[in-house]
């Protein structure tokens, strides 16, 4: 039974608001000892924004949660600005409830656990006007104060590019298992996702590899394919990095609309060929930690 609660909300002059706050040191003693439950952490990060990273990290997840591991899976929501995953798993609305044991996360599809600066705002309209120190305090918070409980997979879903919350993550979670780089077919994303493989590399993370979103148009009636970007990028930046292409999820204009109605895509078109593309995305990330030195 879980102890009394209270609600865990936004303050627009601190991070988010817990009482009684625990100490920075505190926190990281409470990071050390949640973390050690969670078998694998995997950021899931992109050069830039409009790729789909929220999209693969929440189906990725649901993918995960199908393969063995229902109610052994959480998502940290870390884009602190643009939180995006409660609504595509269909939680939005719901609450943080903090208790003096912790703060425990929100249960989506299959029990999956979610965290999210979207669960604490009130409105659509409320902006976080936070700078770095404050997203780094939140973040702290997220990873030391969940309850997250045994985990087998986290993903962290990381805003676009490569500053304050990119690098608190990687900094606060040194033995992060892998990152998952997420791309589309156009040039100016293969320019800026070099920069996503580098800094990947330079904080010394294993790059799991990179998935290609919108990777070409396969029509939900025919079947009969079509490019509508340029064809190869995510194939072209596998080769100039030597990094992993672990997948190519095709364009279906479903995907929007089940995001849109808070279903997970994978469970409402299973057998589709971009839900059968994230499946095939999780059985490199479960060969991928198969082989990690324990």
């Amino acid at each position: 039974m879980r102890p009394e609660v209270e609600k865990f909300s936004y303050n627009q002059n601190q991070a988010c608001s817990l009482s009684p706050r625990q100490s920075v040191d505190r926190q990281e003693q409470l990071l050390k000892e949640r973390m050690a439950k969670v078998k694998h952490k995997i950021a899931v990060i992109s050069g830039k924004g409009g790729v789909g990273k929220s999209l693969t990290t929440a189906n990725l997840a649901i993918a995960l949660a199908l393969h063995g591991h229902r109610k052994k899976v959480g998502i940290l929501d870390a884009d602190i600005h643009g939180p995006s995953v409660p609504k595509m798993l269909g939680i939005r609305g719901r609450q943080l409830k903090a208790a003096p044991v912790g703060i425990f996360p929100v249960s989506g599809p299959l029990g999956v656990e979610v965290v999210s600066m979207d669960f604490l705002l009130p409105d659509d309209e409320t902006p976080v006007i936070w700078r770095g120190p404050l997203k780094m305090s939140a973040i702290r918070q997220f990873l030391s104060e969940v309850i997250w409980g045994e985990l087998n997979f986290l993903l962290i879903d990381l805003p676009p590019g490569t500053g304050d919350e990119p690098l608190s993550v990687m900094q606060l979670l040194p033995e992060m298992d892998g990152v998952v780089i997420v791309t589309i077919p156009s040039e100016v994303s293969q320019i800026v996702v070099k920069k996503a493989v580098t800094f990947a590399r330079q904080l010394k993370i294993p790059i799991i590899g990179i998935v290609e979103n919108m990777s070409g148009f396969i029509c939900p009636k025919c079947g009969a394919e079509s490019q509508i970007f340029n064809v190869g990028g995510g194939k072209r930046i596998s080769k100039d990095l030597g990094v992993s292409l672990i997948g190519n999820i095709p364009l279906d204009p479903r995907i929007s609309e089940a995001s849109d109605r808070g279903r997970p895509f994978v469970t409402e078109y299973p057998d589709s060929p971009a839900a059968k593309a994230f499946m095939k995305v999780v059985d490199v990330i479960e060969s991928f930690m198969e082989k990690r030195p324990n």
